[in-house]
């Protein structure tokens, strides 16, 4: 029950690279981290180029990706391909003027701290 969070910056994102983002990710997510694509939520936020920079300076464009997902059921080796592959994802859809300074993160949370529907991932895992 992964929620990836892909925030991007820049004019002109539009409908259209939003899709593809959202459909990347997901695809990401259940090829390489194995997750449930019905499961996965991807929220794409759009917010001004003027808020971001990056070493002090303005960026064209810009995107951060934050992948939440229960901690221990990826190692290290998978989460490597995900940000690598994501970065991937991000520089096709929104171009070669990214930073640098594109992050991609991997947030492990304890399956008894989060979860859908009501219950835990932690429920599930005990009642499985």
């Amino acid at each position: 029950m992964p929620f990836v969070n892909v925030t991007i910056a820049g004019s002109g994102i539009g409908a259209d690279r939003v899709g593809r983002l959202q459909s990347g990710v997901t695809a990401l997510m259940a090829d390489i981290l194995g997750k449930n694509p019905d499961l996965t939520a991807v929220l794409v936020e759009e917010v001004p180029a003027s808020g971001w920079q990056v070493g002090g300076r303005p960026v064209e464009v810009a995107a951060h990706v934050q992948a939440a997902i229960t901690a221990g059921t990826n190692d290290a080796e998978e989460k490597a391909r995900f940000i690598a592959e994501a970065n991937a994802l991000l520089h096709r859809v929104l171009g070669e003027a990214l930073p640098l300074a594109t992050y991609v993160v991997v947030q492990e949370i304890a399956a008894d701290a989060w979860g859908y529907d009501g219950l835990t991932q932690e429920h599930r895992r005990l009642t499985r």
